[in-house]
């Protein structure tokens, strides 16, 4: 059953506490409560700092993520739970707008990019390594290059090639699980 969200937020403190616990227990479910409470609020202050729903959902759900992880570590004495979640949500959205900022697409042209294809030509031909890299899709092989081979990290990929984060994310997540695959 979804929690009802309530008109006056502070009401939903002993709820949102008690779920945290949960949580830090391995329930599920609990999480799926602080989700329905708290996770359209959530977004707006995300909203507000990055001023993109894509990247505001993308912070939300980071955040989430976060919670789950990191219940343990919530300790009622050094502050609310709702000042905690929403610290987590403000953190990952000023990370996410640094992230962005650091590399403009508009003033960065597509050259200043390290060629992926090229450090692929350096290994051997008999490499694995190489085998399995030519058969990921392209974008999923040369965002996992230029991550891994040339440091960039994953703002500065989605910034350089005009990807949404997420994205890149996604494609270096699925690229490394496709190579561990094709290697093992």
């Amino acid at each position: 059953m979804a929690a009802e969200p309530s008109s006056d937020p502070s009401a939903l403190e002993p709820q949102v506490s008690a779920a945290i616990v949960r949580c830090a227990a391995g329930e599920k479910a609990a999480l799926r409560l602080i989700y329905d409470l708290e996770a359209a609020r959530m977004v707006g202050v995300a909203i507000r700092i990055l001023r993109r729903r894509d990247l505001a959902e993308e912070a939300t759900h980071d955040a989430f993520m976060r919670v789950w992880r990191s219940a343990r570590s919530y300790d009622p004495s050094r502050g609310s739970a709702r000042a905690w979640l929403y610290a987590i949500v403000r953190n990952r959205a000023l990370t996410i707008l640094r992230d962005e900022r650091r590399f403009d697409p508009e003033q960065q042209a597509d050259t200043d990019l390290p060629q992926p294809d090229q450090a692929l030509q350096r290994l051997p031909d008999s490499s694995a390594l190489r085998q399995c890299l030519q058969q990921l899709e392209a974008g999923r092989r040369n965002a996992i290059v230029l991550a891994y081979v040339h440091g960039f990290s994953h703002g500065e990929l989605a910034g350089r090639l005009g990807m949404p984060l997420g994205t890149i994310k996604s494609w270096i997540r699925r690229g490394l699980a496709s190579l561990q695959e094709c290697m093992g």
